[in-house]
Parts: C-alpha cells; sequence; structure tokens
C-alpha cells in the first residue's frame, strides 16, 4: 500500500497551508459524496441550519450568514422551496424583500443531513481520537475567528 508519505516531499509535509488544503480537498469530496447521496448540496446544509439558528430571515441575511454569493442564495433556496423545505414570502415591512422560513420538512431534512454530516466527519476524522478531533476543531476555529477578523471589508 503506497502512503501519503512516500509520495509527498517531507518539505510539504511540514507546512501547515499545505496540509489544510489536502484536508480541506478530502473534505470537500467526502461532504460532496454524501450530500448528493442525501439528495442534497452543501448550499442546502448551509441555509437550513442557518435558518434553524436565526429564525425567519432575508435572502440578504442568508447570504451573509452562510458565507453564500447572492445569486448562488436565490438558486439554493429555489431547489429548497421547490422541496418544499423553506417558504418564501413578502416581507411585510419591504414588499421588495422576500422573508424565508424554515418548513416542518425543512426541519426533518436538516436532521436527515446532520447525520450525514456527523458520517463524514467521522471518516474524515477517523484516524483522531476524540481528544485529538476536539482538539483540532479549536484550534481550526482560532485560524478562521483570527482571519475572519482581521478581514479587510468590501
Amino acid at each position: 500500500m503506497t502512503t501519503s508519505d512516500d509520495r509527498t516531499p517531507t518539505r510539504l509535509r511540514r507546512i501547515p497551508s499545505w496540509l489544510i488544503n489536502q484536508a480541506s480537498a478530502h473534505s470537500h469530496r467526502l461532504l460532496a459524496e454524501g450530500f448528493t447521496a442525501a439528495g442534497a448540496r452543501g448550499y442546502h446544509y448551509r441555509l437550513l441550519a442557518a435558518l434553524e439558528e436565526y429564525g425567519p430571515s432575508s435572502q440578504a441575511d442568508l447570504g451573509r450568514r452562510s458565507s453564500i454569493d447572492r445569486s448562488d442564495v436565490v438558486a439554493a433556496l429555489n431547489e429548497l422551496a421547490a422541496k418544499n423545505l423553506v417558504d418564501r414570502s413578502p416581507d411585510p415591512s419591504d414588499r421588495r424583500r422576500n422573508v424565508i422560513t424554515l418548513t416542518p420538512e425543512g426541519s426533518r431534512h436538516l436532521a436527515e443531513l446532520e447525520e450525514v454530516l456527523t458520517r463524514i466527519q467521522d471518516d474524515l476524522l477517523a484516524p483522531l481520537a476524540p481528544d485529538d478531533r476536539a482538539r483540532l476543531t479549536e484550534l481550526l476555529v482560532r485560524v478562521v475567528d483570527h482571519h475572519a477578523e482581521n478581514r479587510s471589508p468590501g
């Protein structure tokens, strides 16, 4: 059996950005496969999770909260609405905006996607003990939060 050690130059295996990129590519593949098998996409999960956590929201707020571009939010919401997972209605305070609400079917689908996501995380982090998984997550949150706070506006 060939391992990554056999194919990867040693100096690359000591560069965190390269390792994060490799782990990210593997994670992306697992997520795409898992969500596709569940009849969903990553955008669907992100939007449903934001709706569950924050409640009814405008399309613009959902895009900001889930880090999805406006045009992609509209397309993903169209897909979710077609499956009766979200309800889109005019905002009573501003008829030019829509308010998106999670439906009971959307809540059930989100719970199914949570199970899929748990299996994916277990697969991705299989070589790590539970304490190591928790520590890795804490460290990644620190890195991500640091760069989110230092991002220049616009």
